[in-house]
């Protein structure tokens, strides 16, 4: 992964959603290779339980900005000292369903233990970045969705894990801004908006 394109990446930022949040998208170095950690959010959770994401939530009042809100929930969610957090430099901010702008900064941190606060999260996985840049594990669709309209919709199944959603919209621009990986022009088919999820 090319990080250098990431500090010189010029992101956008989205200014009129209801509510502010960050999320960290954490490389770690590991067994000659880039991986990239995930966490998959607790069942009992209101908003997108189950899911695979990047650590973050939402903004708190005593937040100095959207990088400590990031640092903030990464500690809380797996641990991460925000002192071992090297952060290299952001992405787009993406508008969510539940009215959210989300900061994604990305940043690497140690290959060491991490403990998934278990109110929140699941489930810790470390994914490779070789393994999510193999287009044989990605899949999409375009569907007609009830709030953006026209989308096409993004997965990437890796070891028995599927990221999708949100998470895979920040992970698609990551993807082609630091490695030789493109998406592909055409979704592979074309739903109606109510038809089940490859999960």
């Amino acid at each position: 992964m090319d990080l250098e394109r990431v500090g010189n990446f010029r992101a956008t930022g989205i200014n009129d959603e209801e509510r502010e949040a960050a999320v960290l998208a954490p490389i770690i170095a590991r067994d000659g290779g880039e991986h990239l950690l995930f966490t998959k959010r607790a069942d009992h959770l209101g908003e997108h339980p189950g899911q695979m994401s990047f650590p973050g939530g939402g903004r708190e009042p005593s937040d100095r900005d959207l990088e400590a809100t990031a640092l903030r929930e990464a500690n809380e969610e797996i641990g991460l000292d925000p002192a071992q957090a090297d952060i290299v430099g952001r992405l787009d901010d993406i508008s969510t369903v539940t009215r959210y702008s989300v900061r994604p900064f990305v940043a690497r941190i140690p290959d060491q233990e991490y403990v998934p606060d278990e109110r929140e999260v699941a489930e810790i996985a470390v994914l490779a970045v070789a393994d999510l840049t193999d287009l044989d594990n990605y899949e999409s669709e375009r569907r007609d969705h009830p709030h953006y309209g026209d989308i096409r919709l993004h997965f990437f199944h890796v070891d028995g894990y599927t990221v999708w959603g949100a998470t895979a919209r920040i992970l698609v621009q990551l993807l082609e801004l630091t490695t030789d990986w493109e998406m592909p022009p055409e979704a592979d088919r074309e739903v109606d908006p109510d038809a089940d999820l490859p999960m």
